[in-house]
């Protein structure tokens, strides 16, 4: 959540949506965050901030996932996991994991790129969360990362490596420096940050899982160990749960800060920023939070005030171009989007076998659902087509619920509502379908406490409002859909345009002036 900047406090979370796993650094003046981006196209988002309240979406890192045949089709929960952010001689640096393939890392030497292509530093199953560091007093680098169990049947420990400086390659085979299970009490440890502090080599690494654990402190003389642990943050009598897995940084004055995410259910994982300081002056561990207790809110940073700022969700499509807020569910394929002279997102209604279940479909676009109450909208206009051509707005998750515009066999286009519930494999009519004469309509999704979502349209038809109101505007659709994430997903706003199988050109579909208007009562709070 943006603050105003002539207030003397911020308040949790400073990024309310699904950033997931973020990590950040500073680069002079400048803050940069990054974070999963999982199996949506671009990946590696790269977030901007003079204050470490206020960010804003600069550009992703990742142009396409590879290999580009495993993501022609949704992968949700594959990709990209919680990637670790460097910068290194005159480079900045990104190493995450692909739990399915191993350990990559990219570069540029700038933050907007160019961006190098990956690059396969160690090939493995169940490689996550790696985190680099390149320890400026002996020049030597080094490598940590965890396990996923799902892919490695291994879990709960850390590994090492001694690194090549110039982070192509590592110099060994690996060793178990940190091993929860030596740890009484202690699960799923995972998500390590390196770094090298007061003559200690530093591991920050929650554990506890996701929604009910805590961030964990590892310190020892040697990077190979032995370590020592301590629990820096945890929930207490707070109201965040599972407050862990993020980065830390220095401002210029000295100051330390920690971000962290939150799980929020069909929110995802939202970014926590708590002031942090070393008890002993700096020769002792790190203390987080309000004594190890997540704030809610807290005197800001030591920085300059900046204006205040939010990644971008509002989006008018100029030149047909969606902005750098929306990913694909698969990597892109040309002909989805026609580039134009004039405003608006024009999507081919694509032919797929697909058609009745839109958590199987690769051009989707989509942005993260917000994590306050807000109202979503965007006018759609179905052009011409084939009988069975449609396009609409959706929530997407698990579950979905979309409404949008269909063309009938006689011609005719018909606004449509249906849902898909988690355990179904394909979708079914929310509300029956009704004219939309024109072909068009303003389509809106009213999401409150929850993620409880009320759907409306107004096809500017006041003849029959469908609501037995006799009054033209918007008219509700359906019953209330409780959107659902994915595994690690949050829930996703999408613009989708489709077809059934079958020869050529089905037709294409308009989106205009999407909006989202963020209502001041905060979810689930």
């Amino acid at each position: 959540m943006s603050a105003d900047p002539a207030e003397p406090v911020y308040r949790n979370p400073v990024l309310d949506a699904d950033w997931s796993d973020p990590d950040v650094i500073r680069v002079g003046d400048d803050f940069y965050l990054t974070a999963s981006s999982f199996g949506r196209v671009p990946g590696l988002p790269l977030l901007h901030s003079r204050d470490l309240v206020n960010w804003t979406l600069v550009g992703h890192a990742l142009q396409r996932l590879e290999p580009e045949s495993e993501f022609a089709v949704p992968r949700h929960d594959c990709g990209v996991w919680a990637p670790s952010l460097r910068h290194h001689d005159g480079r900045f640096w990104i190493f995450w994991g692909d739990p399915d393939r191993g350990v990559f890392q990219v570069n540029a030497p700038e933050i907007r790129g160019p961006w190098t292509r990956p690059h396969l530093v160690k090939a493995g199953k169940g490689l996550i969360d790696p985190c680099p560091l390149w320890d400026d007093e002996t020049g030597e680098a080094y490598l940590v990362h965890a396990w996923a169990k799902s892919r490695s049947g291994v879990k709960n420990r850390l590994t090492g490596h001694r690194m090549h400086p110039h982070g192509t390659e590592l110099l060994d085979e690996g060793k178990v420096i940190v091993d929860g299970d030596r740890i009484p009490g202690w699960f799923t440890l995972e998500g390590p940050k390196l770094y090298r502090h007061d003559g200690w080599f530093w591991i920050l690494a929650p554990a506890g899982g996701v929604e009910t654990g805590w961030q964990g402190a590892f310190r020892s003389r040697a990077f190979f160990g032995p370590y020592e642990e301590k629990v820096v943050l945890e929930q207490k009598d707070t109201d965040v749960n599972g407050p862990h897995q993020g980065g830390w940084v220095r401002t210029p004055s000295g100051e330390d800060w920690f971000l962290h995410f939150q799980q929020r259910g069909a929110y995802g994982r939202v970014v926590h920023l708590q002031p942090m300081r070393w008890d002993g002056g700096g020769g002792g561990w790190p203390v987080i939070g309000d004594d190890g207790a997540p704030v809610a809110e807290h005197r800001r940073p030591d920085l300059p005030p900046q204006p205040t700022a939010a990644p971008a969700t509002d989006d008018d499509f100029p030149g047909g171009r969606p902005g750098r807020q929306w990913q694909w569910t698969a990597n892109p394929r040309d002909g989805w989007a026609t580039h134009h002279s004039a405003d608006g997102l024009r999507l081919t209604c694509v032919r797929t076998p697909d058609a009745h279940d839109l958590r199987a479909l690769p051009n989707v676009l989509t942005q993260r659902l917000p994590g306050t109450p807000c109202t979503v909208e965007v006018d759609l206009r179905l052009d011409d087509g084939e009988p069975g051509a449609r396009a609409g707005l959706a929530v997407l998750g698990d579950a979905y619920s979309w409404i949008g515009l269909q063309r009938g066999p006689d011609g005719t286009v018909r606004l449509v509502h249906r849902f898909a519930e988690t355990v179904a494999d394909q979708e079914r009519d929310a509300a029956p379908p009704r004219p939309a004469p024109g072909g068009r309509a303003r389509l809106r999704v009213d999401i409150g406490a929850g993620a409880r979502c009320r759907f409306s349209y107004d096809t500017g038809d006041t003849a029959d409002t469908g609501d037995g109101t006799g009054e033209g505007g918007f008219r509700p659709s359906g019953q209330v859909f409780a959107a659902t994430p994915w595994r690690w997903v949050g829930a996703l706003l999408g613009l989708v345009a489709l077809a059934p199988t079958g020869q050529g050109h089905a037709g294409t579909a308009t989106f205009t002036q999407f909006r989202i208007r963020i209502q001041e009562k905060r979810a689930d709070r």
